[in-house]
């Protein structure tokens, strides 16, 4: 049987977008400027094929956070696989998403400012069907809320998580406080209503 052919230019392609992923990252965590001209300098391509993969630098940047968070939802389904219980779950996925978050905060910090919230919320969609997996099977064994709609229990977990990482960042908090107060936040928002 014969094999399949190569595409060349296909796996060039898909290298140049690793690698100007990569580079428009390593300029945000260095605080460098993240224009086109920047990040192909940086990637070692041309400005031109920058501009074929992203026509806009906004449109990097979504694809950078994109990344990042499909890194975060495999990092959160690695965490929360085995957990016994939605409660056991959610303590894992904050721990797990928290470390995520640290990982990426000049991300976090570059796509809060410079994208919108419609931006936002279309790069962040992926992980949000896992945390609403993760409030789904507490709904359904009496661990979490019903009270309120299961998507806004989802958008309380991803603002506080987000919010955490602000005061971190703004030195309102320390890491692991954060992570307390996040985690003993979120459980007592998740409970069920008394």
């Amino acid at each position: 049987m014969a094999a399949e052919p190569v595409d060349h230019r296909r796996a060039v392609a898909e290298r140049n977008v690793e690698a100007i992923l990569d580079a428009a990252e390593a300029l945000l965590e260095e605080a460098a400027p993240t224009s086109i001209a920047a990040v192909a300098t940086r990637a070692k391509v041309s400005r031109p094929t920058v501009y074929a993969h992203y026509a806009s630098r906004e449109l990097l940047l979504e694809a950078v956070v994109e990344r990042a968070v499909a890194r975060a939802a495999t990092a959160f389904d690695e965490a929360t696989v085995d957990a016994p219980s939605a409660t056991d779950a959610l303590k894992r996925a904050v721990a797990s998403s928290w470390v995520t978050l640290s990982r990426h905060a000049a991300i976090a910090e570059a796509a809060a400012a410079q994208l919108s919230s419609e931006a936002l919320r279309r790069t962040h969609e992926p992980g949000m069907s896992h945390v609403r997996e993760m409030i789904d099977r507490g709904r359904a064994s009496g661990e979490f809320r019903t009270d309120v709609p299961a998507a806004w229990l989802v958008s309380v977990f991803h603002a506080l998580l987000h919010a955490a990482g602000d005061d971190v960042r703004a030195e309102r908090l320390q890491g692991d406080e954060a992570l307390l107060a996040l985690t003993s936040t979120l459980l007592a928002a998740l409970a069920p209503a008394r």
